[in-house]
C-alpha cells in the first residue's frame, strides 16, 4: 500500500494527516501551539512551535502506523498570509506576523497610495488589506528598522517548515498569490509591485505549482521526524485552496462553501479573473494552470454560535435549528446582518455591526433563530453574486463543508437562497487532505489533481432548491438595501 502524508500549518495547531491510495484516512495527530497578542491588534506566532509540533505530529502518526518506508510524498499547507522573516543564516529574526493581525492600515493605505488602487488590484488581483504579507512587510521596515536590514528569507509559515524538512526556500502560487506581490495572471512575482515598493525580490520564495515537487526530506530531518530522507515534498496549497482541492472544487462550475466560524465561497476559474473593485480575492489555484476567486465573510456559523451562546446557552443546536424550520422563509419581516466581527466581502468594513431589524413582539426564539441562518445565506450569495458577474459561467454544484452544514434547516435555506444544489462534502480533515492529494499527484499515484479527488473524494446527500426561491429574492434585496442604509449608524456606534 501506498501512503502519503498532508502536514497543515493552522492557526491553532501543527497537523500531520496519512492517507493510502485510496483516499482512505489512515492516521492524524493535531499538536496545538501558543498564539500571542501582546498588543491591541497583534497576533503573533514562534515559527519554532510550528516545527516542534509538526515533528510531534509526524512522529505521532509514524508510531501509530509503522508506514514510514512506504509514504510516497508529502503536501504542504497552512494558514496564509503570514510573514517570517530569516536572516543570512537562517535564524528567525522575530515573531511571525500572522494573518488575523490588524496593525497594517498605515502600510495597506501607503501601498494604495504608491501603486494606485486599480492598478495594484490589476497587477495582483487584490486590494492591500491588514492580512496580507506585504503590509507586514512594510511594517517592519517602519517600525522595525534594524530586523528589516538583517533580513535575508522571507517565508509564509507553511513554507518555514518546508524549509526545516527540506533546507528549501519555496512556496505553491495559491499561497504566494496571498502575499500580495504576485502577477497572479501570469503566476510569477509581479517585478512592478516590487519595485515600486523596494522590496528585494531575491528575498522571496521560488514559485511552484501545487503538485510540483519543491525538494525531498534531508537527512537532518529524517533524524528529528523518522521520516526516510528523499521523500518529495510537493508544493502544496494555502489553507484554503487546499480545502477546495480536498472536497473536488478543481474544475470551474463547482464551488467549495465552507460554513465554519467564518464563511468561504471559492470558485476554480480556467482562466485569470479579477474582481475590478477587488471585492473578491483573486488568487492562483493549487491547481496547475487555474485560478479562482474566493469571497470571505467573518461571522458565519460564528453568527449562530453567538447566537446560541447568548441568547440559549442551555439548547442543543440540533434542537435550535429544528425549531427554526417550523419559520416562514423571511421571518416574516426579520432580517438580521452577520456582521458580528465586521466583514470583508462585498464589504470590506472593519466598523460594519450586527444587527436584527423589522423585530417586532409577534417574533419568536424560532424567529431569531431562522433569521440569523438566513442572514448567513445573504452574505454567502453577496460573494456568488459577485463571483457571477466578474466571471460569467454556469454554477452546477455547490459543496458545502463545516460546522454550518451539520443543519439540513440551514443547508435547505442554502439551496433556496443561493438557488443552486448543494452537496454535503466530507471533508472531515479540511485543507491537510487536499494537501496530502496534491502529494498523491505530485508522487505519482495520480495523473492530476481532477482524477485524485474523482477517485477519492466523498459526497453526502443532494439538497435541491426548492419552492422558497422565489420567496427570498425580495428579502434578499432588502438585506442588501440595509447595509448601505446603515452604514452612517455603524461608523457613529465605533466612536461611541
Amino acid at each position: 500500500m501506498k501512503y502519503l502524508l498532508g502536514l497543515d500549518v493552522s492557526t491553532t495547531g501543527s497537523k500531520a494527516l496519512l492517507i493510502d491510495e485510496t483516499g482512505a484516512v489512515v492516521a492524524s495527530h493535531t499538536a496545538p501551539h501558543p498564539i500571542s497578542q501582546p498588543y491591541p491588534l497583534w497576533s503573533e506566532q514562534n515559527p519554532a512551535d510550528w516545527w516542534e509540533g509538526m515533528v510531534e505530529s509526524i512522529r505521532a502518526v509514524l508510531a501509530k502506523t509503522n508506514a514510514a518506508n512506504a509514504i510516497q510524498a508529502i503536501g504542504l499547507t497552512g494558514q496564509m498570509h503570514g510573514l517570517v522573516c530569516l536572516d543570512a543564516k537562517n535564524e528567525v529574526l522575530r515573531p511571525a506576523i500572522l494573518w488575523n493581525d490588524q496593525r497594517t492600515q498605515a502600510e495597506c493605505d501607503a501601498m494604495t497610495q504608491i501603486i494606485g488602487a486599480k492598478r495594484l488590484i490589476q497587477l495582483t488581483g487584490n486590494r492591500a488589506l491588514t492580512g496580507f504579507t506585504a503590509p507586514k512587510i512594510l511594517w517592519v521596515r517602519n517600525h522595525e528598522p534594524e530586523v528589516y536590514a538583517k533580513i535575508a528569507h522571507v517565508l509564509l509559515p507553511k513554507d518555514y517548515v518546508r524549509f526545516k524538512l527540506t533546507g528549501d526556500y519555496a512556496t505553491d502560487l495559491a499561497d504566494g498569490a496571498g502575499m500580495v506581490l504576485l502577477d497572479v495572471a501570469h503566476r510569477r512575482w509581479s517585478e512592478a509591485v516590487l519595485k515600486e515598493l523596494n522590496i528585494p525580490q531575491e528575498w522571496l520564495p521560488k514559485l511552484y505549482e501545487g503538485p510540483a515537487v519543491t525538494g525531498v526530506v534531508s537527512e537532518a530531518a529524517a533524524q528529528i521526524t523518522g521520516l526516510k530522507a528523499g521523500i518529495p515534498v510537493v508544493g502544496g496549497g494555502g489553507d484554503q485552496a487546499a480545502q477546495a482541492t480536498g472536497v473536488g472544487a478543481v474544475q470551474p462550475g463547482i464551488i467549495a462553501l465552507t460554513v465554519g466560524t467564518s464563511g468561504v465561497v471559492f470558485a476554480p476559474l480556467s482562466s485569470y479573473a479579477y474582481e475590478p473593485e477587488g471585492r473578491l480575492h483573486a488568487f492562483c489555484h493549487s491547481v496547475p494552470g487555474q485560478w479562482h476567486f474566493m469571497g470571505v465573510m467573518l461571522s458565519a456559523a460564528g453568527s449562530l454560535q453567538w447566537y446560541r451562546d447568548t441568547l440559549a446557552p442551555q439548547v442543543d443546536f440540533g434542537a435550535l435549528t429544528a425549531e427554526a424550520g417550523d419559520v416562514p422563509p423571511g421571518c416574516e419581516g426579520l432580517v438580521f446582518l452577520p456582521y458580528l466581527s465586521g466583514e470583508r466581502t462585498p464589504h470590506p468594513d472593519p466598523l460594519a455591526r450586527g444587527a436584527f431589524v423589522g423585530l417586532t413582539v409577534r417574533h419568536t426564539r424560532a424567529h431569531l433563530t431562522r433569521a440569523v441562518m438566513e442572514g448567513v445565506a445573504f452574505g454567502l450569495r453577496d460573494s456568488f453574486e459577485l463571483i457571477k458577474q466578474a466571471s460569467p459561467g454556469a454554477i452546477t454544484e455547490v459543496r458545502v463543508s463545516g460546522g454550518g452544514a451539520k443543519s439540513q434547516v440551514w443547508r435547505q435555506i442554502m439551496a433556496d437562497v443561493l438557488g443552486v444544489p448543494l452537496v454535503v462534502a466530507e471533508a472531515i480533515e479540511g485543507a491537510a487532505y487536499g494537501a496530502a492529494l496534491l502529494a498523491g499527484v505530485g508522487g505519482g499515484v495520480w495523473p492530476d489533481v481532477l482524477t485524485a479527488a474523482q477517485t477519492t473524494v466523498k459526497l453526502g446527500e443532494r439538497v435541491e432548491p426548492g419552492t422558497s426561491v422565489s420567496a427570498y429574492e425580495s428579502v434578499y434585496g432588502l438585506y442588501r438595501d440595509l447595509y448601505p442604509m446603515l452604514k452612517p449608524a455603524f461608523d457613529r456606534q465605533a466612536a461611541l
